[in-house]
């Protein structure tokens, strides 16, 4: 099991969560692991940047503290991007980074709940959302005030569990759930569009019985007053946050370029992407 540092717990929360710093983080992982699932950890860093900020809490800085909110991260494959923010809380190191996805790592390419700080192990899409229902439905009935928040990709919306799950949660007026949408337009194969279209998301989850926002998902004052604000409204129903985002966000020739879903990094492109992100100091 990893042994989690503490080494950064104590760095402000302004120096905090940078997201090219994070991104360089990725894209260590990715090299030193020859790994894959750069472009949709890319997509999700200023999400996941706000969510940590100033959302989120954690007693004591303990992944496993009592009374902490919950972080599902439904496609797992995108766990790059909370290892990344996990490194910024010190609940990593350099050496987990370097050594991820390695023989004797525990960080693996997929969420693993064994690994303090991932809540649910996922990536066999559709599954993570409907734990988080489960999770919020727990909590609910212990009255608490204690939140769920749980991250899907939008190629993951064509699984049948998350709107199993979305009924459920709207049924038990799970006021307590927040799902994101990382809207990035793109899955595995090809763009959402061309493998299974699903057409206006906002509409589609607001019939479901969800409090929905629409967001630019890189915009973090944005998301910052969209979830403030669907915390602050729809008493009685679970929440919607529609985040509208760029695959391979942050190095402009990965951007919306569905390669990188499985590109393996060289030493040539790691260098092009580390320049691109434009980091003076690390």
């Amino acid at each position: 099991m990893t042994t989690l540092a503490t080494g950064r717990a104590n760095t402000g929360a302004h120096q905090r969560f940078a997201p090219a710093r994070m991104r360089r983080t990725v894209l260590e992982m990715a090299y030193a692991g020859s790994t894959v699932h750069i472009g949709c950890a890319f997509s999700i860093i200023e999400l996941m940047t706000v969510l940590y900020r100033g959302h989120l809490r954690y007693p004591g800085n303990n992944p496993r503290a009592d009374g902490r909110d919950f972080l599902v991260l439904s496609k797992g494959h995108g766990v790059m991007a909370q290892y990344a923010c996990m490194r910024e809380l010190g609940w990593l190191n350099d050496s987990h980074v370097q050594g991820y996805f390695k023989d004797g790592s525990d960080l693996k390419g997929l969420s693993d709940s064994r690994v303090p700080g991932l809540e649910v192990t996922s990536g066999s899409l559709g599954h993570g959302f409907s734990v988080g229902v489960g999770i919020a439905m727990g909590l609910q009935l212990k009255g608490t005030d204690q939140k769920v928040y749980a991250i899907v990709g939008d190629g993951e919306l064509n699984e049948g569990p998350i709107w199993e799950g979305a009924l459920v949660a709207a049924h038990h007026r799970m006021d307590n759930l927040m799902l994101i949408v990382d809207k990035n337009g793109f899955q595995a194969m090809g763009t959402t569009d061309d493998v299974l279209a699903l057409g206006d998301l906002s509409a589609k989850f607001a019939s479901f019985g969800f409090e929905t926002l629409e967001v630019d998902g890189h915009d973090e004052a944005s998301v910052d007053a969209a979830i403030r604000q669907l915390w602050a409204t729809g008493a009685g129903k679970p929440k919607a946050l529609v985040a509208r985002t760029v695959k391979g966000k942050g190095v402009p020739f990965m951007e919306s370029d569905n390669r990188w879903h499985y590109t393996r990094l060289n030493a040539q492109t790691f260098a092009k992407a580390v320049e691109a992100l434009g980091l003076e100091e690390y």
